[in-house]
């Protein structure tokens, strides 16, 4: 997430407190249950997100499309929890439904078939994660953890330390500081969940120091998309945060590699050895 100025931290910790202290008990039980349960959370939140999506980017295109928009996340997500011929159906859903909304040549669906995309492929990669054995639930909690160490760090380094920005542009409240806390606590947890798996703990280290880079990136890409359609906040949802796409921006650049590794390697990082 952005760091704050300090006036708008002072003013926002307490509810960004709150709403953590709420949802994460939330998220973790339903990780931990998986199946079913997650299946259905990560549906809802997957239309929750494709709305904010199409405020965002004033996508919203006639009726049709945003009810077949809602109807292809669904259907991809009902296929993933399946089985193995799901994921592949998934997949091919996504893609086409995609493509066709693009390729009408209107803004509006263009963006649309953009969205369907970058919210139906972390909630994929969450689903599809937890389902591998037999690191599945390690992994996606060791996901969950780094990304809410780096908000953490980024958010009380680049509080307390201040100095040069990192992306100004963009982001004018981030700094390098910020950064570099949030790498700082990625090390931390990977190390942690590196131990505890009996995985290599300089190697997970070093990757989730890279994921950090990365879940930053991901809140950059998403700040840049707000500042072009001159958006503050993607919806109101969540005090403190703004909406659910504002809060998982960088969870979903997280997700997407962290699958595209697990699907290139043939197992989890941290079951690698």
């Amino acid at each position: 997430m952005a760091q704050p100025s300090a006036s708008a931290s002072r003013s926002s910790l307490g509810p960004r407190v709150i709403s953590a202290l709420v949802l994460a008990p939330v998220a973790l039980i339903l990780v931990w249950l998986g199946g079913w349960a997650l299946a259905a959370f990560t549906g809802f939140v997957a239309i929750l997100m494709i709305f904010e999506w199409s405020r965002l980017t004033a996508a919203g295109g006639p009726g049709w499309a945003r009810s077949a928009t809602v109807a292809v996340l669904l259907a991809a997500l009902f296929a993933a929890a399946l089985g193995a011929f799901g994921w592949a159906l998934a997949m091919v859903l996504l893609g086409a439904a995609a493509a066709s909304l693009s390729g009408l040549a209107t803004r509006p669906l263009a963006w649309l078939g953009a969205g369907i995309v970058y919210v139906g492929l972390p909630c994929l990669a969450l689903l599809w994660l937890r389902d591998r054995s037999p690191e599945g639930l390690e992994t996606v909690l060791w996901v969950l953890a780094l990304v809410w160490a780096v908000d953490i760090g980024a958010y009380f380094a680049g509080r307390t330390i201040g100095g040069p920005k990192l992306a100004p542009r963009i982001s004018p409240s981030k700094t390098w500081a910020g950064l570099g806390g949030g790498v700082l606590a990625a090390i931390l947890v990977g190390a942690l969940f590196a131990w505890a798996a009996g995985a290599s703990v300089a190697f997970i280290a070093a990757l989730s120091a890279g994921l950090a880079i990365l879940e930053q990136a991901g809140d950059l890409m998403e700040s840049a998309i707000k500042r072009h359609f001159h958006v503050k906040d993607a919806g109101s949802l969540i005090p403190g945060h703004g909406g659910v796409l504002d809060r998982v921006d960088g969870l979903i650049a997280v997700l997407i590699a962290v699958a595209g590794l697990s699907l290139a390697a043939g197992g989890s990082p941290l079951g690698w050895r």
